[in-house]
């Protein structure tokens, strides 16, 4: 067993291997008439089961992603057998959290926190900013499917958060960037205020990613009452195209 498997929060294993060779995984398993030693891989890399994702609290699943950051950053990933994911979850999907991000190619939520299928919906746009159907979309991840987390993820470097900074216009482009504008508005700064400076950018995209938080909370009842329950978390982060790390906060 890797030592990442060991660690947890609050001494609950989150290694989908350990989980899968438990009383729990393999339970479930025989509950959904699922032998692991007829499907090749399934009890190394499995999806999420309800069980586990249930046993899960909002910050055991934060746990897990900054786990799973850590051995994308060390370059020690979990072993994915996607195939046996792909069948494990071919009946149903249990993700553990939802992940509102940006489509800049360099910033792929699930592989940033080696992520398998089944273990997070993934929703990116440029910006990460919150619209109606994304709403919606959470609201369908988190009170329908049950996944616990709704995470938001800027980046470093951030495309739209330039040309937000700069009021490009182009086709629909230029409505979705006035979306991002008032975070530019909001963020302090002791500096060059231009896209040519990587430090505003950077302080603008971390403004945005709190911007869309509050823009959840404000135009989703939904989401706002699983969280003042209890029942979810809704945090942000910023992801640091160098050094690959996620910083996580409130």
């Amino acid at each position: 067993m890797d030592l990442h498997e060991e660690a947890c929060c609050a001494g609950f294993n989150l290694g989908r291997r350990t989980m899968l060779k438990s009383t729990l995984g393999l339970a479930a398993l025989g509950a959904m008439g699922i032998t692991p030693l007829l499907l090749p891989g399934l009890a190394e890399a499995a999806a999420l089961t309800k069980a586990q994702r249930d046993a899960m609290t909002p910050d055991q699943v934060i746990a897990m992603l900054k786990q799973g950051n850590e051995r994308f950053r060390a370059g020690k990933f979990d072993t994915h057998d996607y195939l046996a994911q792909k069948r494990a979850s071919a009946a149903g999907q249990y993700p553990a959290a939802v992940i509102l991000s940006c489509i800049d190619s360099r910033a792929p939520a699930e592989i940033i926190c080696d992520a398998g299928i089944g273990d997070t919906f993934n929703a990116r746009v440029a910006g990460n900013i919150a619209n109606d159907d994304l709403l919606g979309s959470m609201e369908f991840a988190c009170a329908v499917a049950g996944a616990k987390l709704v995470l938001v993820m800027g980046h470093t470097a951030c495309g739209a958060i330039k040309g937000a900074i700069d009021g490009a216009k182009l086709g629909n482009l230029t409505g979705l960037l006035e979306k991002i504008k008032p975070a530019v508005e909001a963020t302090k700064f002791d500096g060059e205020r231009s896209s040519k400076n990587d430090a505003f950018v950077d302080a603008v995209a971390a403004t945005n990613v709190r911007h869309t938080i509050e823009e959840i909370r404000r135009r989703s009842d939904v989401l706002a009452g699983l969280e003042k329950d209890g029942k979810i978390k809704i945090v942000g982060s910023m992801y640091q195209l160098v050094g690959g790390k996620v910083d996580f906060y409130a």
